[in-house]
């Protein structure tokens, strides 16, 4: 195995530096295939995978999907998150008459005051782990049904984009139901046309 060479695998993170990914609103994602693999031409793995896109918000049920389609190497979406920190409140609980949930808590205060601090990492619920849930999911069921355990199916990381206003969602729109019909010019095809200007 090569060693670890910061000048070689220092992996720059193209996220928004100091942006909260929990944050509420729209983003624009798009995920690509490992190696830019046509895998989605196969219509079984195209299914699983709108499947498992479709199924997110029933595992993050503070995301709602908006326009989005399956292309045959990569998938562009937008998705909603709502404010991420209300599902967490506390408020219900705390008025919760039950003094054995209020010792509860405070042992619990207690411990995480007294904890080590967790290795840094995406906060619960953000972008991040959202789309690596989605990948992780569809990465086991297609591996599953080409019988290719461990192998990879998406790139390392995705493209996100948060969409300022409505303008811009519209636009983003557009582009996603077009895309299907841009195919043929699309940069992610790898047998794109292009057109002499």
């Amino acid at each position: 195995m090569t060693p670890y060479d910061p000048d070689k695998h220092h992996r720059r993170s193209i996220r928004l530096d100091g942006y909260d990914y929990t944050q509420a609103g729209a983003y624009f994602v798009t995920i690509v295939t490992h190696e830019r693999a046509l895998l989605f031409d196969d219509p079984l793995l195209r299914r699983v995978t709108e499947t498992m896109w479709q199924r997110i918000p029933r595992h993050f049920p503070h995301v709602a999907l908006d326009e989005w389609v399956v292309m045959p190497n990569h998938i562009h979406g937008i998705l909603w998150i709502r404010d991420v920190r209300a599902r967490h409140s506390v408020k219900a609980i705390s008025t919760t008459p039950d003094s054995r949930m209020g010792r509860h808590l405070e042992r619990t205060q207690d411990i995480l005051a007294n904890a080590s601090p967790l290795p840094a990492g995406p906060p619960s619920g953000s972008l991040g782990v959202i789309i690596g849930n989605f990948k992780a999911v569809t990465t086991r069921r297609i591996n599953r049904l080409r019988n290719t355990a461990g192998a990879p199916v998406w790139q390392r990381n995705y493209y996100e984009r948060i969409l300022r206003d409505e303008q811009e969602l519209n636009v983003i729109r557009q582009y996603i139901h077009d895309n299907p019909a841009c195919w043929a010019e699309d940069l992610e095809n790898p047998n794109r046309i292009v057109r002499a200007v």
